[in-house]
């Protein structure tokens, strides 16, 4: 048997152990701070960009800072007065290197800090891709025996939004906006010159000829697509949005009031950070939240239902291959609505001419490879434009656009009176309008209460966008109250009036219109609308392309005043 001094001594080591076991992670845990809660916000203070900024707010501003014990970095916030919060950054507590460093919309809007390829991938947003279809764009539509031509610089103004784009893809919005501002009055200014003049730009006289074109569009569609396919960026929101609302009609809800949420939901796993997106929603499912996936139309939910009954949905953000297919179809949709409305107004040569256009616009890219939703609106407006003949074609096009993006909703009125304010045809439109706007809100029907249905469509959808904030157009920065940023809303609102005194004049003025009145006029009451917008962003380009190289490629026949 085993003695007493044995048995005390292989007890005193077993008690050892244990304590060491339970006191050697503790330590780790629980390893001390090397910088002081003052000395990371100090840190972050001292850096360039947030110092520069906090020279517009008075002096000494609330700030915090908490470490995370696991990454053992600081995140720091610092506030001032209305502004809230006013910058935020990530202190490595070790070095003390300011990680990260954000200010004023970079604080709240991740995707105002910049980031090569968050949209549209990395190969297409590299600068000697962005450039060359810049440079093809304009070679293939340019009047190059007439450099100094309107159209030319006309072109040169659809293109200059590049310059825009470079300053957000750097997450410098207080220089994007404004730059994008003057681009799109510039183009308004134009499009309202032409389409109530009436008269068509002098004919261009190519050099690229028909075939090269037709060539070169058809290289750049299997281009692009290629890129969509070999190396898909991330789809952003509203793609997965749309597949989410897709998702819910097939299951019988309407979108509205229905989207995946994070609060109250429990997390799909409990070791997951606390902000993680997968969380266990009320029909048993684990799926990813948007909690604003419902802000659009129910067309553009329907437009995602195919690819959806298709490929499905596994409730997580992952590839979301029904977003991806229903991005390309989108595209392509819109491109043969060029070709069939090229070859109605204008013969071959304006077909090709307007399919190149599509293909080589790098923003048209850009929609196709975030597979987003964007391409929904120009593909419906395209086709109505292409049944323009028609009051039913044209009223329900124009409705099923409207509701979509409600966007389209101002160039029912132009579109209503088109060509000549016959009141049969009028009335026509109006009756195709309604009822093509009444069966896409038949989604509607699905809840079990269509008054509390109707109430959240529109909470959902026309109370969040009036509501909404956004730094990307120059409307909105009054919210940061900072010295030197100007506030525009009172400016916005007499642009907004006008804006709908603009839709209502050009439905009557010129009182007869063509093709060519119709294309320009359509794309005037567009840009001016996104003018006014205080959410804008370059996705919504693609919107007018269509009819701003309508208006500038048709010939002088399609007028009816020329």
């Amino acid at each position: 048997m085993p003695s007493l001094l044995s048995v005390t001594r292989l007890a005193a080591a077993v008690a050892l152990v244990v304590a060491l076991s339970g006191v050697l992670p503790a330590a780790h845990a629980a390893a001390p701070a090397r910088l002081t809660e003052q000395e990371a916000v100090s840190a972050l203070l001292e850096n360039g960009r947030v110092r520069d900024w906090l020279e517009r707010y008075p002096p000494d501003p609330s700030t915090s800072a908490e470490l995370d014990d696991t990454t053992q970095r600081w995140t720091v916030h610092v506030t001032s007065g209305r502004a809230g919060e006013i910058a935020t950054g990530v202190v490595e507590d070790e070095t003390g290197d300011v990680l990260e460093a954000w200010t004023g919309p970079q604080v709240a809007w991740k995707m105002a800090r910049g980031g090569e390829g968050a949209f549209g991938g990395r190969v297409l947003t590299s600068m000697p891709v962005w450039l060359a279809l810049c440079a093809v764009f304009l070679l293939g539509l340019a009047d190059l025996r007439r450099p100094l031509s309107l159209r030319n610089l006309d072109l040169l103004a659809l293109v200059s939004f590049t310059g825009s784009w470079w300053f957000f893809e750097r997450g410098e919005v207080f220089r994007s906006a404004p730059l994008a501002t003057a681009s799109l009055a510039y183009l308004l200014a134009r499009m309202l010159w032409i389409g109530l003049r009436g008269r068509a730009l002098a004919p261009a006289r190519p050099v690229v000829p028909s075939w090269l074109l037709a060539a070169t569009a058809v290289f750049l569609c299997g281009f692009r697509l290629g890129l969509d396919l070999a190396d898909p960026p991330p789809v952003i929101d509203v793609g997965y949005a749309g597949v989410v609302g897709a998702h819910r009609i097939l299951h019988g809800e309407a979108p509205y009031g229905n989207m995946p949420v994070r609060i109250g939901r429990p997390r799909c796993d409990e070791d997951a950070p606390a902000d993680a997106r997968e969380r266990i929603q009320t029909n048993g499912r684990c799926e990813s939240a948007i909690e604003h996936g419902d802000t659009y139309g129910p067309s553009t939910y329907l437009a995602y239902v195919p690819a959806v009954a298709a490929f499905g949905w596994s409730g997580r953000w992952d590839r979301l291959p029904a977003a991806r297919w229903t991005a390309a179809a989108l595209d392509l949709l819109t491109i043969v609505g060029l070709v069939v409305v090229g070859l109605l107004h204008g013969g071959r040569r304006l077909a090709v001419t307007l399919a190149f256009g599509w293909s080589a616009f790098p923003f048209t890219a850009y929609v196709l490879l975030s597979a987003a939703n964007d391409a929904l609106v120009p593909a419906l407006l395209v086709w109505g434009f292409a049944a323009a003949s028609s009051p039913w074609g044209r009223g329900t096009l124009a409705a099923l656009a409207g509701a979509a993006k409600f966007a389209p909703l101002l160039v029912a009125p132009l579109w209503m009176t088109y060509p000549a304010r016959r009141l049969r045809d009028v009335w026509r439109f109006a009756v195709a309008f309604a009822v093509a706007a009444l069966a896409s809100l038949a989604v509607l029907l699905l809840e079990p209460s269509l008054v509390e249905a109707v109430r959240t469509f529109v909470d959902r959808t026309v109370g969040f966008q009036l509501g909404r904030h956004s730094p990307f157009s120059i409307w909105d920065w009054g919210q940061y109250h900072a010295a030197g940023i100007p506030d525009l809303r009172i400016l916005q609102r007499v642009v907004q009036g006008l804006v709908l005194v603009l839709a209502a004049v050009v439905a009557f003025v010129p009182r007869r219109k063509g093709p060519l009145e119709l294309a320009a006029l359509t794309a005037g009451v567009l840009v001016a609308l996104q003018l006014a917008l205080t959410h804008w962003f370059y996705l919504y380009l693609p919107w007018v392309l269509p009819f701003v190289l309508l208006a500038l490629f048709l010939g002088r026949d399609r007028s009816l005043r020329a």
